[in-house]
């Protein structure tokens, strides 16, 4: 199997520590290398702009391809269920939780255009024209598309356009360039692809696990300690964790004292208090350790 990754840019370091977090160390050996190995002899890296990866896949040229859903979307058709994929499409296997962005419509701030309804037969730039004119049919509103490849937030102060779409991601190239966002177009984010007919196949539903399992451990911490068995019901009321403890017997100390060593999943963002509670109910020894993957 082929996955085909963003070969540079902001997408390039995050995809391959993500790859590396679910096992699969990829074998990088030059710069500019087109492909890789990985420690799986069945998986192999492609990697390409970030732009090109949707066809890739499409094309067969890789089983699955990790990029932008904005640039999925802009060279063609997104389904989220093989079943229901046309000609075309690409399945959305799996949002990887990095690289969010926004495509907006964007005008002049002092301008008269407050609303999409008033660009009916103006002009509006961007670098994503099948994403805008899907946007623009699905609002209802007639308006030409000019293609730019560059520098799109100045065309409406060269009267090239009444407006853009473009993507932004704190919103302060548009406040330098005295633009306002008029409506939100699409919501983006680096995203697992796979063409409709190998999106079942076991290689890509092992992979797809994979990732699932490093993403489902962002933000948790494995939580172990010793409780005297008499406070055990004390315990797992203060334990916000995943499904419930992992209980399990120890030996007696010197006292007599029955034990259990309870083990438990919880929030990175509870840790901080659930320590301090569990000492005050009678847990010693508690050890929290970060987690590299969780299957569900």
């Amino acid at each position: 199997m082929r996955i085909a990754v963003p070969n540079k840019g902001r997408l390039h370091e995050p995809t391959l520590s993500l790859l590396e977090r679910a096992g699969l160390h990829v074998e990088e050996t030059a710069d500019r290398q087109l492909y890789a190995d990985t420690v799986d002899p069945d998986v192999s890296i492609l990697f390409a702009r970030a732009a090109d990866i949707p066809e890739y896949v499409r094309d067969g040229a890789a089983d699955v391809g990790i990029t932008g859903l904005d640039q999925a979307a802009e060279s063609g058709g997104v389904a989220d269920d093989p079943n229901t994929a046309v000609d075309g499409d690409l399945v959305d296997l799996l949002d990887l939780g990095y690289g969010s962005c926004r495509l907006v419509l964007a005008a002049p701030e002092d301008g008269a255009i407050e609303h999409v309804d008033g660009l009916a037969g103006g002009t509006i730039a961007t670098e994503f024209p099948n994403i805008t004119r899907d946007y623009l049919d699905r609002v209802g509103v007639d308006a030409d598309v000019v293609t730019v490849t560059g520098a799109t937030e100045l065309t409406p102060h060269v009267d090239m356009a009444d407006a853009i779409v473009d993507i932004t991601s704190t919103g302060t190239t548009l406040k330098v360039n005295r633009l306002a966002v008029i409506d939100d177009v699409l919501d983006s984010s680096v995203r697992l692809f796979a063409h409709p007919d190998v999106a079942a196949a076991d290689k890509v539903t092992q992979v797809l696990t994979a990732f699932e399992s490093v993403l489902a451990a962002d933000g948790r911490r494995y939580l172990m300690m010793n409780v005297p068995k008499s406070r055990l019901d004390q315990v797992k009321d203060v334990i916000p964790g995943l499904g419930g403890p992992t209980v399990m017997n120890v030996e007696a100390d010197e006292t007599g004292t029955e034990t259990v060593a309870v083990h438990a999943v919880v929030e990175e963002r509870d840790v901080f208090a659930t320590i301090s509670e569990l000492k005050t109910v009678g847990a010693s020894g508690i050890l929290v350790t970060e987690i590299e993957r969780l299957v569900a």
